[in-house]
């Protein structure tokens, strides 16, 4: 007697699924630092500062005999700056996560509009760890991995400076021990 094929809804229980890969697209585990609250406010601080000696230049340049589109416009940019410094930082803080896997950097980044990214470690061509006035005050650090992508690099902005310099070494070693090249 032959072998008889299996049946097409019956599979043959010696034929194995490939396995699924990790998640392409989902939420990074790991937060950034809770000081990032505060650098961000204090960045958004510094914009508004700004915003306020535009308005003092205006108010003295200008020699209309009406002050009252000063107060509206005074008025309107302490409401809406005062709100931005307020939510932003801790609506960030509540979006922004990373993760790094032995396969891919995962970010979450953004507040009004969001962004999930995945970075395979196949295509890591460069990581920065960038440190701007305030981070550095605040012992924070910004890790920037730029891949052979047309999206740009992946930032993770916030990271306290030891973690950021651990996930540096990590990635620059994960990238180089990588022999297979996706690009």
């Amino acid at each position: 007697m032959e072998p008889t094929a299996p049946s097409p809804a019956r599979p043959d229980p010696a034929v194995h699924e490939p396995a699924l890969p990790e998640p392409v697209l989902r939420e990074p585990a790991h937060r950034v630092s809770d000081r990032a609250v505060l650098m961000w406010t204090v960045d958004a601080a510094a914009l508004l500062v700004l915003l306020l000696v535009g308005q003092v230049v205006w108010w003295f340049v200008d020699d209309a005999p009406s002050r009252a589109p000063h107060w509206v416009v005074g008025a309107v940019w302490l409401v809406v700056g005062g709100t931005y410094t307020a939510v932003m930082p801790r609506w960030r803080y509540r979006v922004h996560r990373w993760e790094a896997t032995p396969r891919a950097v995962y970010t979450q980044s953004g507040w009004l509009w969001q962004e999930r990214r995945i970075a395979p470690l196949s295509r890591v061509q460069t990581v920065d760890l960038d440190r701007g006035p305030v981070a550095q005050l605040l012992g924070l650090a910004a890790v920037t991995i730029t891949t052979a992508s047309a999206a740009g690099p992946v930032s993770i902005h916030a990271l306290d400076l030891p973690v950021a310099r651990e996930l540096v070494d990590a990635l620059t070693a994960a990238a180089v021990e990588r022999t297979d090249d996706a690009t």
